[in-house]
């Protein structure tokens, strides 16, 4: 009996602990990181990594983004914020460009660009599913399975940092 009720309350302290971090299950991302050179997107709480994903970038993925038109996926920090008016199964605006962007694209004189987010694939693509990692495809943005960006959706939140490394 008492071995029960030890078991009991650990099991809802437990949950009480953890439940602020948890929507359906999952756990919040407090920071999101990808390194483009190694094609993955990392979520994590308090600098613990709770998922890594594989992803596809812009057609033209080396370097920092210069300019719209470039096809390039953007480099540094950036804030996101959910999109519900998705082309995409699903996807999450990256706050680009920033003052830093922005500042550059006036010193060369070319438009920074804009629309860069991380998202699912369209409905008519959906099939190639994780097969649409094997090429950099978007136009800048981060790409993911439909799979991969509901669960990312559920566990970012509006205003959660982002930052995009070479």
């Amino acid at each position: 009996m008492i071995l029960r009720t030890i078991l009991i309350t650990v099991i809802v302290l437990t949950c009480l602990l953890f439940s602020s971090f948890r929507v359906a299950g999952l756990p919040k991302a407090d920071k999101v990181i990808v390194i483009k050179s190694r094609r993955i997107l990392m979520l994590l709480h308090n600098g613990d990594i709770l998922r890594v994903y594989r992803i596809a970038l812009g057609k033209n993925p080396e370097g920092k983004k210069v300019m719209a038109g470039d096809k390039r996926t953007p480099e540094g920090r950036y804030t996101l914020f959910k999109n519900p008016n998705s082309r995409f199964h699903l996807s999450l605006r990256i706050s680009y460009p920033n003052e830093s962007d922005i500042e550059y694209s006036r010193r060369v004189g070319v438009p920074p660009g804009g629309d860069i987010m991380i998202h699912g694939l369209r409905e008519e693509l959906a099939d190639f599913g994780k097969f649409h990692r094997y090429y950099d495809w978007t136009e800048g943005c981060i790409a993911v399975t439909n799979e991969e960006i509901e669960e990312i959706y559920q566990m970012v939140e509006d205003g959660t940092p982002i930052e995009i490394k070479p």
